[in-house]
């Protein structure tokens, strides 16, 4: 039997060993995610000035902080996630669970009449370890991503998802399909050589 806490010390071991968690903090990003983002960036150049973009599951930032960064402001990000955020400039958060209709309306609020050139989620379920839970768990969360997409894309508008390898996966991606003109599946490579974890790319948001 492990001893308490003996995953947790693991985990923690892992993370002082990994080169991307490293690198973040050297360079000043607020996590290791942030070369994810900057990898499917480099294959499909998806960021322009003054886009409009929303960060689904955006704490601690570092995908915002990105996006900010490449475009040296000429942007503005509404970024949502459960957890408290530090302050970004050109970002505007929303603290609160993306699955309540509360949350959703205050994004819509804030977006007004404006159509989002990007919206971008790398959200996940708090992990269990059980695959039968934590997959549906996760395909739940990106089919509301995609259908909050139809709610706020403008035509010609991009689409990144995580998403982990697993049932439900290529009904999503089909359906995705069904929406943008080009639509493929990355896994980049800060992304760890034994996770699930992918990324769904879709471009050019058809009405």
């Amino acid at each position: 039997m492990s001893k308490p806490g003996s995953s947790s010390r693991s985990w923690k071991a892992r993370q002082e060993r990994d080169p991307y968690v490293q690198r973040a903090r050297r360079d000043g990003w607020r996590s290791r995610a942030v070369y994810k983002l900057e990898q499917i960036e480099q294959k499909e150049r998806l960021l322009k000035a003054n886009m409009l973009c929303v960060d689904l599951g955006a704490a601690p930032g570092s995908w915002s902080q990105y996006v900010t960064e490449k475009l040296k402001g000429r942007v503005r990000i509404i970024a949502v996630d459960l957890l408290p955020m530090d302050a970004l400039a050109s970002v505007e958060s929303i603290q609160g669970d993306f699955t309540e209709d509360a949350v959703l309306a205050d994004i819509r609020a804030a977006l007004g009449d404006s159509r989002v050139d990007l919206v971008m989620s790398d959200m996940a379920p708090n992990i269990s370890g059980t695959r039968a839970v934590d997959q549906p768990r996760s395909m739940y969360l990106a089919e509301l991503a995609l259908d909050f997409c139809g709610q706020v894309l403008r035509p010609g508008g991009d689409f990144v998802c995580k998403l982990f390898q697993g049932e439900g996966i290529d009904a999503y991606i089909a359906t995705t399909r069904k929406a943008f003109k080009r639509v493929k599946v990355i896994k980049p490579k800060a992304s760890r050589a034994g996770s699930r974890e992918v990324y769904l790319v879709a471009r050019n948001y058809q009405l």
